[in-house]
């Protein structure tokens, strides 16, 4: 009878264990301070503007992807992605992408593009006509 209580309670421990060690590791902190950023050396989802300036480069060899950001105070962050180049990436007023800070620049795991809404000039229209 003790045999099962300790191996349930052991059980029960571990799989405590394990959850722990697994929320702690897919913790994202959020931020839109490139400098917050560029100083952590966790998980963070960075939130900027595409500097369309600079543009962008395509390395089809290596699969990468980079591009410069700039947050809400000017601070310029390159950005370096594994993968392709995402459909609406041009036309995005702003990118979040997911990743950590290392060796100077971003390595993006993620990129999340946010467009303009179709409905920002019909309620722009609507409420100038409306005053």
């Amino acid at each position: 009878m003790k045999n099962k209580y300790i191996i349930g309670g052991s059980i029960i421990v571990v799989f405590l264990v394990l959850m722990g060690y697994l929320f702690t590791q897919t913790n994202v902190a959020y931020e839109n301070d490139f400098t917050s950023v560029m100083k952590s050396h966790q998980m963070v989802k960075a939130t900027g503007a595409w500097d369309k300036a600079k543009g962008f480069k395509i390395d089809r060899e290596k699969n990468l992807f980079s591009f410069y950001l700039n947050d809400n105070d000017g601070v310029q962050m390159k950005v370096i992605y594994k993968g392709m180049i995402p459909n609406n990436f041009q036309s995005a007023t702003t990118v979040v992408v997911t990743g950590k800070y290392k060796n100077g620049y971003f390595l993006a795991d993620d990129i999340l593009t946010k467009c303009p809404s179709k409905y920002d000039n019909e309620y722009k229209e609507e409420t100038a006509s409306n005053t």
